[in-house]
């Protein structure tokens, strides 16, 4: 069975992206190992706003990975490389964490998390948080929301001073 991870990176002040959709405070640290993660999965989940901003940026492609993107308004013969998912979320995730093969990893955005995680369909949470302080953004968990518990099952501390932390969803 397949788990799907949350993966994301955050300000310290809860921030997964500024005011405006920027990620230009994000900072990237030699030590993470990348390609190690990316190994790890076999499909993406992503929203739609996260999908246009990486449209925008010239970047849609995450080799290797199957890509499926959450919206009600992209149509899917405008954007064949990536499987649109407009309904039947919940169905459509649970065939899929039932298929053997890697995880799945819950790439963005918040709103995104906010609904798989109100479905009981996030196993983990992995937030490497950035040493910024934005003020304003788009937060990791929108509210409104219910609580959640969320057990400790890993962390690092890296030497540009992000810190990973890892949860498994009770």
């Amino acid at each position: 069975m397949s788990k799907i991870r949350y993966h994301v990176v955050m300000s310290l002040d809860g921030y997964i992206a500024g005011p405006k959709g920027e990620i230009d405070w994000i900072m990237m640290d030699p030590d993470m190992d990348f390609s190690a993660l990316y190994k790890e999965f076999d499909t993406v989940l992503i929203g739609r706003r996260t999908f246009e901003a990486m449209m925008q940026a010239g970047n849609t492609a995450m080799p290797g990975m199957k890509m499926l993107v959450f919206s009600r308004t992209l149509q899917q013969s405008k954007h064949p490389q990536v499987k649109i998912v407009a309904d039947k979320q919940e169905e459509t995730l649970t065939a899929l964490r039932a298929r053997s093969g890697k995880d799945i990893w819950l790439f963005g955005g918040g709103s995104l998390f906010h609904s798989l995680l109100h479905a009981g369909l996030v196993d983990t949470v992995g937030v490497s948080i950035i040493p910024v302080l934005l003020g304003g953004g788009i937060p990791l968990l929108p509210a409104p929301a219910a609580r959640r518990t969320l057990q400790l099952t890993g962390q690092r501390i890296y030497k540009s001073g992000i810190v990973s932390l890892q949860y498994a969803v009770k």
